[in-house]
Parts: C-alpha cells; structure tokens; sequence
C-alpha cells in the first residue's frame, strides 16, 4: 500500500493486516558535485522501496520519502516519526536508506542500510534480477519484525 487517498481508505478499514510501514530515508546532496550521485541513490532507493511495496502489498505501506540533507539532518525526527506511526498503529516501522550515517548510533529505529547501486543505465531484465536480489535480502530483516 502507498500513501494515496485509495489504499489510505483499504488501510483505515484493515489496520490489523497492514502492520509494516517502509520509510525511505533519503539524503539530498544539492552541491554540483554530489548532485548526480545523490540522485542516483535516490532513484535506487524509491525504486526498491517501491518493488518491496508490490511484493508485500496487503502487509507494508509504503511512506512518503524522509528526505534530508547534510545541513537538516535531524536524528530526532526518524525517531518522533516512528512513535507516530506505532500511536497510528503500525507494529513495525523500519526505514531503509543509503546513508550509512544512520546505521551508526540509532539503536531506536529499525535501520536497513543498502549500498545504492545505479539503476539509470541498466535495461529492464538487469534492474529486475538487482531489485529480487536485493529482496532477498530485505526479506530476512521483515520476517524478523514479524515475529
């Protein structure tokens, strides 16, 4: 499920069901020379966190980007977000990110960090076999929020 009016409303009547909220956590880099591979990153990480919403539709919802930059980094925020959506109803919340610097000292979120690995010059079969592998791996991290 997404954050759209539609699956809002699915989500709203089937609450016991969709106990799993994805949050990408993405970092912005607006400087000429980190622009290109922060962009690149980010494709990566909605386009994965997107595959991972398909595969467990019914189950996760998938959250808006938290996007930041070096200069707005809060490590409050993640953590006041995830509380607001546990008081919502969500069991789980686990964010998903290529910004190593969260896996550092945030033993209070449920932190998936994955290198980003660029999609934009890749044909579709190859993006599809990287987005099941990198599934395979992402699966391990949502059973054991599970259980």
């Amino acid at each position: 499920m997404n954050f759209t009016v539609k699956d809002i409303e699915q989500f709203q009547t089937q609450k016991q069901f969709i106990d799993t909220a994805i949050v990408p956590l993405v970092q912005l880099n607006l400087l000429d020379e980190g622009m290109k591979q922060s962009s690149s990153a980010v494709e990566y990480l909605i386009t994965l966190t997107m595959f991972i919403e398909q595969q467990f539709r019914g189950r996760v919802m998938l959250m808006p980007p938290f996007s930041y930059t070096d200069r707005t980094k809060n490590e409050l925020l993640p953590i006041q977000l995830q509380e607001e959506l546990h008081n919502t109803g969500f069991k789980s919340v686990i964010f998903i990110t290529c910004d190593h610097s969260w896996k550092k000292d945030n033993e209070d979120l449920d932190i998936l960090w994955l290198p980003a690995i660029p999609l934009e010059s890749m044909d579709k079969t190859v993006k599809q076999r990287i987005l099941e592998d990198q599934l395979k791996q992402i699966i391990p991290v949502l059973t054991e929020a599970w259980v």
